[in-house]
C-alpha cells in the first residue's frame, strides 16, 4: 500500500495494521519527530496572523470610538499616554500618543488623511501578518487598498497597496509632556479616514460596532491559550481573507501534512495520543526557544542588544516575526526606529529591583529630523511597572539634569531617590529596559551605548 506524507503521519500503529501497513520502531520514531517538527513550524508561521486578529477583536469590540477602542474603519485617538493598567500590547511605548485604526479593505480602499505638522509624525501601515506595507510621512490623501482591488482614484491621492484585507494602522505623535496633550489633540482632529466612496465630503455618519464581554482578553493570553484545534481553525480561517505571500508556497506544501492552510480543515488527531503533551511543552520552551533561533539577527550596542533587518518586514524569517510579535507587537523597520533592549548590568548580572543602578549617558542618542528617544523600564511580563509617581519612561523631553561635564545619569530603582528628577522607577523582581530612536542618525550610533552600572 502507498502511503502519503500525510497518511503517513495519520496512521496510528492499529490503522496501519488495518491497513496492512507495519511501521517499525524507527518509523514511528520518525513520524513522531516529524509531527513535532511541522507543529512548530506551523506555530511560529501563523502566531502573528492570529494574534493580530485577537488584537483586532479587542480593539475594534465598541459601538462608538473611545480612547482605546473603535468600530472597524475609524480612529481610535488616544487622549493620554499609556499606563500600567494597558494590557493590550506588550511593550507599549509611553512617549508617543498612538492613533489607530483596523480596517477593512475588502469592498473598497480606505482613504487615510495625514494633516502637515512640523512634529515627528507618521502612519505605519502593516498586513494581517504584522508585515509594513508602507509608512506615511508627508501630508497629503492615501488611499489603502487591498493589492487585488480594481478602481480608478482621484486625482491626487496616493495609492498604498497591502496585501491582505484587514490592515491595522498606527499613528506615531510625539508628546513633549502632558500640556502638549491639546496640540497633540488638535493635530489628531485633522486626520481623516474614511471609505473611497465617501471621498471628499466624507459619510453622513460612522455606522455603529458592536460589543460583547467575551471579547475582553489580553490578546497574547487568549492566543497562548488556545488548543491546537482552536489555534489553526483560526488560522485556516484566517489565511482565507489575509491570503499568506507567495515565498511562504513551500513552507505551506509541508504544513498540509498537518491540514493548516488556506481551505484546509485541521484534523488534532493527526498529533497523535500524545499531542497535547507535544503542545503544552512546545509552548513552555517557546519564548527561550524563539529567542535562541533569532540571535543570528541581533546587533550589539554595547550591553544593549537590538533586532536588526528584516524586522518590521519579515519576509520567509517565521521564527523571527513571530519572536518580535510575542515582545513587542507593530514593530518599525529600522530606517524608523531601532528598540535596543538590555536586561543585564555593565558585568552582565540580571537587572532587578533588588539593586540600584545608574544608566550613564557621555552622550544623548543620535536622531536626525524630528527623530526622538526614550528609554522604559518593563516587568518580566513585558508590560509598564506600576509606580508611585506614573513615571514609565525619561526622555529627550523630561529636562533631566546634567553633570559638569555635561553627561547624564539616571537612578534605576525600586525606592525613589531624595532628588527624583532623574528616577525611572522600577519593579522590585527583574525587570529589562527599552531605549527607542526614532528616525536614529546611523552615522554616530557606534560610539553611542550607554552601560547600566551597579550602585554599591
Amino acid at each position: 500500500m502507498k502511503m502519503t506524507r500525510r497518511d503517513f503521519l495519520r496512521l496510528s500503529s492499529a490503522a496501519a495494521a488495518a491497513c496492512g501497513v507495519t511501521l517499525l520502531p524507527a518509523q514511528k520514531a520518525d513520524a513522531a519527530s516529524e509531527i513535532q517538527t511541522l507543529l512548530e513550524e506551523a506555530y511560529l508561521y501563523t502566531f502573528p496572523l492570529v494574534l493580530v486578529d485577537a488584537t483586532k477583536t479587542v480593539s475594534t469590540n465598541a459601538k462608538t470610538p473611545s480612547a482605546n477602542r473603535a468600530p472597524v474603519n475609524q480612529f481610535i485617538h488616544a487622549r493620554k499616554l499609556l499606563d500600567a493598567s494597558s494590557r493590550t500590547v506588550v511593550s507599549p511605548n509611553v512617549d508617543t500618543i498612538y492613533t489607530q485604526a483596523w480596517l477593512d479593505v475588502s469592498a473598497e480602499p480606505q482613504i487615510y488623511v495625514v494633516p502637515e505638522t512640523d512634529r515627528f509624525f507618521n502612519v505605519q501601515v502593516l498586513d494581517a501578518w504584522t508585515n509594513t506595507a508602507a509608512v506615511l510621512e508627508a501630508p497629503g490623501a492615501y488611499a489603502i487598498a487591498y493589492s487585488g482591488w480594481e478602481g480608478t482614484l482621484p486625482e491626487g491621492v496616493r495609492r498604498i497597496d497591502v496585501p491582505t484585507r484587514t490592515v491595522w494602522t498606527i499613528a506615531r505623535i510625539m508628546l513633549s509632556g502632558p500640556d502638549d496633550l491639546p496640540n497633540v489633540a488638535a493635530l489628531q482632529s485633522r486626520m481623516q479616514l474614511m471609505p473611497l466612496s465617501a471621498y471628499p465630503a466624507g459619510p453622513d455618519a460612522a455606522p455603529e460596532g458592536s460589543y460583547s464581554p467575551e471579547n475582553d482578553f489580553v490578546p497574547v493570553e487568549k492566543v497562548l491559550a488556545m488548543t491546537p484545534q482552536e489555534f489553526f481553525d483560526t488560522a485556516n480561517r484566517l489565511m482565507e481573507t489575509d491570503p499568506p505571500a507567495e515565498a511562504d508556497a513551500p513552507l505551506l506544501r509541508s504544513l498540509a501534512a498537518l491540514s493548516v492552510g488556506p481551505g484546509e480543515r485541521f484534523d488534532a488527531s493527526v498529533l497523535g495520543p500524545l499531542g497535547g503533551l507535544r503542545w503544552k511543552r512546545m509552548l513552555l520552551q517557546l519564548k527561550s526557544s524563539l529567542r535562541a533561533q533569532a540571535a543570528r539577527y541581533a546587533r550589539q550596542m554595547g550591553q544593549w542588544t537590538y533586532y536588526g533587518d528584516p524586522i518590521g518586514d519579515f519576509g520567509t524569517a517565521y521564527d523571527y516575526r513571530t519572536m518580535v510579535a510575542l515582545m513587542g507587537l507593530g514593530a518599525n523597520t529600522t530606517d524608523v526606529a531601532i528598540y535596543p533592549r538590555t536586561s543585564t548590568d555593565s558585568t552582565g548580572a540580571d537587572l532587578t529591583g533588588k539593586k540600584t543602578y545608574t544608566l550613564h549617558f557621555d552622550a544623548l542618542p543620535p536622531t536626525v529630523g524630528t527623530g526622538f528617544w526614550s528609554v522604559t523600564a518593563y516587568g518580566e511580563d513585558n508590560f509598564l511597572i506600576d509606580n508611585p509617581i506614573s513615571r514609565y519612561c525619561v526622555n529627550d523631553r523630561s529636562g533631566l539634569h546634567r553633570n559638569p561635564d555635561g553627561s547624564i545619569d539616571v537612578t534605576l530603582s525600586k525606592d525613589a531617590p531624595e532628588d527624583t528628577t532623574n528616577w525611572l522607577p522600577v519593579s522590585d523582581e527583574k525587570f529589562h529596559l527599552f531605549l527607542r530612536i526614532y528616525k536614529p542618525d546611523w552615522t554616530a550610533l557606534d560610539s553611542f551605548p550607554p552601560p547600566v552600572i551597579r550602585v554599591k
